[in-house]
């Protein structure tokens, strides 16, 4: 059972000092020889105190009134040490007579008891004449796996008294010497806990010197027993706003918790380097971290050497150190200086001429003077790079505005009497300064490595590292090439690849301007006009080489240049503004004071008191706090388990399962569900919400598979590649995501490949030839236009890519003149530029951007418009006669002016594949009001241009079969739906092939607060495939946020509870509920036990305790939710039902949809009324979704399989008074009600055909049949009253934005 008890702060407790026999020897040699020639001595461990102090065997066996007894409860390796006392009765006539008893305790595994006294006295141990001040340092200890302890040792002196030495708290010998000096041994007590509470231990121990100072000898081990079984007691709080305080007399000692879960805990003064070095200085070290440099911090301050360290560590959060770490090392350990890989030390100044002449390649951090020097004995200093230009510049800005000085905050105040009241005022402006200056290191590290996602391939988990470099500044390359080969940077790609939502992630977020996250990830990279003129005046100010490269962003053309933010939003969009840090009121729970002395039955006693007090806490705290109801929970079920009361600790944690995920502790609750006792486990099996929490873990536990983490660089193929080995190749290459574009591009590329086998079959015989085509029609398959191989060889691939790689990096060299930039639009790029050709309008280069063709003219440069792609008319190959010759040359006809003749000559019907493209693709962007299309039209021309120019013949031929869009151009859209559909989006986006949008939830946003920034705007929520949930802003139609994760399974409902709340119904049972300021889901309702279908809120006020959800599961289970306490209120159980698929709320009642039946149904789960439908056959009519009219008294039913829509009179429903056949529909899936309107989602009679149908409520006709989906509509919402949005099934996945009117 002790294996599953919960730590507390403390793991050990170790005091050490001169050996009891060495001070005896120099007290008794003193006479003699004086104090010189014993001054130094080596220290050595003189007690050891383990938790657990107490066990409920000493009370059994009549041991209650000892106070401690050392017992093992760790499964670690054991180690003994003789301790030898003297017998508590023994005289001084039998001193010399030494009992050896051996006492057996457990050690933490990475802990090393050897070597713990040359950290705890990392100078020299010295008896001294007279007490020196008390002095601290800190340690951190690492194992072998990484996993780190902290200790804060202090060290101290006591008056070695005539004769007398402590030893466990027993007189040890008395020699009588009046002639003895006044002597002072240092001594140290070290406290060593799992988490990193410098400030918090460092308090405790100075509460422990107020004592152990004035004591006796005899009571000093026993106060250093009961100290430790103190804080043995003393659990560490979970992250958030609860901080524990306790009483140490005479100090009030405060446990911080991690009060924003995305950054560590930092419990010291992270503001100390700053204070020691100059921006300059700290952006070095930074920089020779991220390098995974040999490195050395020296100072002669013990313990600035790891709170400057530490400080440096959380600095670069979320990347993590991951070498040997040694913060400080003793003069016994300085070969450790002497090892070859990366690792960042500490030790004395005493000891920097000796590093700095004897070892090599040291990067040595004087903290004391603020400087940095190498130790390099082939006098070349390492090759260290800056950090990356623009990413430094906006840090020593912002670093240089704060305040940090303490006392300048205090000029204007009164001198306080309390020295609480003092201590509590300098700990809130330090823990305020310490969050303002992890967000602006994390700022730091976002604008180091914040464009770094646009190179990421998810799926494949393939990072191009080579494309990433090439888009940075010359100046900023050599500091790339170095952090992209570390430990460091590759533990960061795998969070990134994995979509870790982090610190990183959530400032990424929030430093983003709006127009950059607009991007779609597949776009081809373009520098825009903006950035040119950026890139002008960077160049001009620093005098930086003429290859152009982004460092900081580095962003993808937008998509949306003629669907601007204003006009797609359904709210205007308000300005921009700096998000600021929502600054949370923290709370402090005040722990129980210590009862004296620490026994058994004591200590049981605390855990009550602690266990009262949290009763009382949860009991006041209102349900709209479940924040901090989570945390008592989570105390009050660790205070249960150390009573060993497992069930109660198991409802706690059981109430936290549903409150808040972030916190629960998961490997614990396993642990204590194994060990459960028989009796036990079948109480447990009786409450059925401790029934379903432990079938979740026990599931959760089979179910557990290892997560890919590896990252892979993209390689060129190096054999053969038949289609599928083609596609998965495209898609690592980040070239393009989408499948049918590869297969088209795998289509046009084994026609250049045929080419090639035709020069190979030209040699062969015609029985190799056979024999060649049934050994590999197994693996490939065969051109039904030549008969050969369909596949591709690895030099074809590598000539495209090549190709396509070196287009990219002309087109960054492309630097237009100012007097030409002016006439296009800011996010406008250059795709592709021809030779210079003589035309109509002048001799110059046709260039092409996403939007329109324009001739840039040679000699003095100017710009003459050729065409808009939506303004183009007609083009034409003709030959322009130039006698003798006749020039191939491309015409392209517009309504606005001539029609332009360009004489591309071997160009030409590249350029008229490419043109006659981009002008479909604009036409069938505007006819169905989707900018995807603009977008997908680029990436085929691009493609088209790197086929051509990796082949010799048969290109133009090849690239055709990327003109998709030109063969769709003469696609009808119906009148109605060009004039209802406002436009459409994508929200797989980031996808390699679009998810089903199985629900979508529109949420107003907050328009009266601007200063909220982009929360302030509208969000849509879109539930795909696969548990995933995408949010899109609703303003600008950007995906904010790319993919949470809410389990695995399909998504089938979607309810917005309140402001904060997100209610996820899923196939897999579970209710998940997403805070959306977070962005995470940190709670799940469980009771269901099969598919939840549908939600409804019932809304009796403004106050969460007011509102309560309805949620029902397909086996006909209907459960009544208290939103604010996330209880269940009743919960009842339909009779023979094995389909219920859809609920309503309305007068007090419940509307069910079972399937062939509709059931109005009370509260209490009695069925009160029952419609049902009959066929002319005399079967019944399945339903699949239906519509309650409040205003109107009437039911509206959709038939599951045929489009027949009904409408019923509440009154009267033994048959509907009205029925409507909708045309070419064969299944209704979906339908809401809009300002006296029916929307209906439905499946066409082709299955590729998804329709929505209109209906007038008052007048019973189809107002509006809309077509904009070829695949069925899965899911409908409003938006306002002004809008409703339609979500298809995974052919389309798209989301349709319709005008209401």
């Amino acid at each position: 059972m002790a294996e599953v008890l919960p730590h507390g702060i403390l793991e050990i407790c170790v005091v050490m000092g001169a050996s009891h026999e060495k001070l005896k020897e120099i007290c008794q040699a003193i006479p003699k020889d004086g104090i010189r020639s014993h001054s130094y001595l080596s220290p050595e461990i003189r007690s050891v105190h383990v938790p657990p102090f107490v066990s409920k065997e000493d009370s059994r066996f009549g041991n209650s009134d000892q106070s401690f007894t050392r017992i093992s409860r760790r499964r670690s390796f054991k180690k003994k040490k003789e301790l030898k006392y003297t017998n508590p009765a023994a005289t001084n006539a039998n001193v010399d007579h030494i009992e050896t008893q051996s006492e057996e305790f457990s050690i933490p595994s990475n802990i090393d008891l050897q070597g713990l006294p040359q950290l705890c006295f990392p100078g020299e141990l010295q008896i001294e004449t007279e007490a020196k001040e008390d002095r601290y340092h800190f340690l951190v200890f690492t194992d072998v796996f990484g996993t780190r302890t902290y200790g804060v040792a202090v060290q101290f002196y006591r008056l070695i008294e005539e004769g007398n030495s402590f030893q466990h708290g027993q007189t040890n010998w008395n020699v009588h010497n009046q002639r003895m000096s006044t002597l002072y041994a240092p001594f140290s007590v070290c406290v060593i806990s799992k988490f990193p509470y410098y400030t918090a231990l460092k308090d405790c121990l100075s509460s422990l010197m107020v004592h152990a100072k004035t004591c006796q000898e005899l009571d000093f081990d026993h106060n250093v027993r009961q100290f430790a079984a103190k804080l043995a007691l003393v659990p560490s709080p979970p992250s958030g706003t609860l901080h524990l305080v306790f009483n140490l007399n005479p100090l009030l000692i405060v446990l911080p918790s991690r009060e924003d879960p995305n950054y560590p805990m930092a419990d010291l003064d992270i503001h100390l380097p700053l204070l020691c070095f100059k921006p300059k200085c700290i952006l070095q070290i930074l920089t020779c971290i991220l390098m995974e440099q040999r490195i050395v911090f020296l100072s002669a301050d013990w313990a600035l050497l790891t709170l400057v360290a530490e400080c440096f560590i959380l600095y670069l959060h979320p990347l993590q150190w991951q070498h040997t770490y040694v913060p400080i090392l003793s003069k016994e350990m300085m070969d450790f200086l002497m090892a070859p890989t990366a690792f960042l030390m500490g030790c004395h100044i005493d000891y920097f001429k000796e590093v700095k002449s004897e070892i090599e390649g040291l990067i040595l951090v004087n903290i004391d003077e603020g400087t940095i020097t190498f130790s390099n004995l082939a006098a070349t200093e390492p090759d260290i790079p800056e950090m990356p230009s623009q990413a430094a510049e906006c840090f020593a800005q912002r670093i240089e505005s704060l305040q940090l000085h303490y006392d300048l905050e205090l000029s204007h105040l009164g001198s306080s009497t309390d020295i609480s009241n003092l201590r509590m005022r300098r700990r809130n402006w330090q823990q305020n300064l310490n969050l303002t200056i992890q967000e602006l290191f994390l700022v730091l590290v976002v604008n180091m490595f914040r464009d770094v996602s646009d190179y990421l391939n998810y799926e494949y988990r393939v990072f191009n590292s080579e494309e990433f470099l090439k888009t940075r500044t010359v100046s900023d390359q050599p500091f790339y090439k170095k952090v992209l080969e570390t430990y460091i940077f590759h533990s960061f790609l795998k969070a990134r690849l994995s979509r870790k939502m982090d610190a990183f992630s959530h400032m990424e977020l929030r430093i983003c301007p709006e127009s950059n996250r607009v991007k779609m990830r597949d776009n081809p990279r373009r520098p825009t006009m903006e950035q040119m003129v950026m890139r002008r005046e960077y160049h001009f100010d620093h005098l930086v080489t003429k290859r152009f490269a982004a460092s900081m962003p580095n962003l993808p053309v937008d998509i949306w240049q003629d669907f601007s933010a204003e006009h797609l939003s359904i709210r205007k969009n308000k300005s921009e503004h700096a998000m600021k840090k929502s600054t949370k009121s923290v709370r402090t729970l005040k722990l129980p004071e210590f009862r004296s002395p620490l026994n058994y039955s004591s200590v049981i006693a605390w855990y009550t008191d602690f266990i009262n007090l949290l009763s009382k806490a949860i009991n006041t705290t209102g349900q709209e706090c479940s924040s901090l109801l989570a945390r008592y929970y989570y105390l009050r079920g660790l205070a249960y388990l150390m009573q060993e009361k497992y069930l109660e600790a198991l409802s706690d944690f059981q109430n936290l399962y549903k409150t808040d995920l972030d916190i629960f502790p998961k490997e614990l609750v396993k642990k204590v569900i194994g060990v459960l006792p028989p009796d036990q486990q079948s109480q447990a099996g009786r409450k059925p919400e401790l029934k379903r929490l432990i079938s979740i873990m026990l599931e959760k536990e089979q179910n557990v598979t290892a997560s890919d983490e590896h990252v892979k660089k993209f390689e060129l193929p190096k054999t053969h590649m038949h289609q599928e080995d083609f596609l998965k190749r495209i898609q690592e290459s980040g070239i393009v995501k989408d499948v049918g574009t590869i297969l088209r591009l795998f289509d046009a590329l084994t026609i250049v490949n045929s080419e090639k086998n035709k020069l190979k079959y030209r040699d062969m015989t015609t029985e190799q030839i056979t024999t060649t085509k049934v050994v590999s029609r197994s693996v490939f398959y065969l051109s039904a236009e030549t008969g050969h191989l369909k596949q591709i060889d690895p030099e074809t691939f590598r000539d495209f890519y090549n190709f396509w790689k070196e287009s990219e990096a002309e087109a960054h060299e492309v630097n237009l003149p100012l007097e030409v930039i002016e006439y296009l639009d800011k996010n406008e790029s250059v795709f592709k530029l021809s030779s210079a050709v003589k035309t109509n309008y002048g001799v110059g280069k046709i260039a092409m951007t996403q939007k329109r063709l324009f001739l840039l003219k040679e000699g003095r440069p100017g710009y003459v418009e050729i065409s808009k792609f939506r303004d183009i008319m007609e083009v034409q190959n003709v030959s322009v006669m130039f006698f003798p010759l006749r020039i191939p040359a491309l015409k392209i006809k517009t309504a606005l002016k001539e029609p332009f003749v360009g004489n591309l000559k071997t160009e030409r019907d590249l350029w008229q594949l490419i043109v006659k493209e981009m002008w479909a693709g604009r036409t069938m962007a505007d006819k169905h009001k989707d900018p995807q299309y603009i977008q997908e039209a680029l990436t085929n021309v691009l493609l088209m241009d790197a086929v051509v120019g990796c082949t010799q013949s048969r290109a133009i031929y090849a690239a055709s079969k990327l003109a998709y869009f030109d063969q769709m151009r003469n696609l009808v859209v119906p009148k109605t739906t060009l004039e209802t559909l406002k436009h459409k989006i994508n929200p797989s986006a980031d996808q390699t092939s679009p998810q089903a949008v199985n629900a979508l939830l529109y949420a107003p946003g907050n328009p009266n607060y601007p200063e909220e920034g982009a929360n302030a705007n509208p969000k849509l929520w879109c539930a795909l495939s696969e548990g995933k949930v995408v949010l899109m802003d609703a303003a600008s139609w950007c995906i904010q946020q790319h993919c949470i994760q809410v389990g695995n399974s399909k998504l089938n409902c979607m309810l917005g509870v309140d402001s904060s709340q997100l209610w996820i119904g899923s196939q897999d049972s579970c209710i998940y509920i997403i805070n959306t300021c977070s962005m995470s889901c940190n709670k799940q309702l469980t009771e269901h036990c099969i598919d939840v279908t549908d939600m409804v809120l019932e809304d009796q006020g403004s106050n969460l305790s007011q509102k309560c959800v309805y949620s029902c599961s397909l086996d006909g289970s209907v459960i009544c939710w208290d939103v604010s306490t996330l209880q269940i209120k009743t919960n009842f159980q339909l009779s023979n039902c094995y389909r219920l698929t859809a609920i309503k709320l309305h007068n007090c009642m419940l509307w069910c949809c079972v399937g062939d039946a509709l059931l109005e149904v009370k509260k209490t789960g009695q069925v009160f009324r029952t419609l049902m439908l009959e066929n002319p056959n005399g079967s019944r009519i399945f339903f699949s979704c239906f519509l309650v009219l409040p205003g109107k008294n009437q039911l509206v039913t959709g038939c599951a399989d045929k489009g027949e829509v009904c409408f019923w009179d509440m009154e009267n429903l033994s048959k509907p008074w009205q029925k409507i056949q909708l045309q070419d529909c064969s299944s209704i899936n979906c339908m809401i009600f809009v300002k006296n309107q029916v929307w209906i989602g439905s499946k066409g009679l082709d299955k590729a055909n998804g329709k929505i149908y209109v209906i007038d409520a008052d007048k019973y006709y189809v107002e509006k049949e809309l077509v904009a989906h070829v695949d069925m509509v899965r899911a409908l919402c409003a938006a306002e009253n002004k809008y409703v949005l339609s979500g298809a099934g995974r052919e389309d996945g798209k989301v349709a934005i319709w005008k209401v009117e």
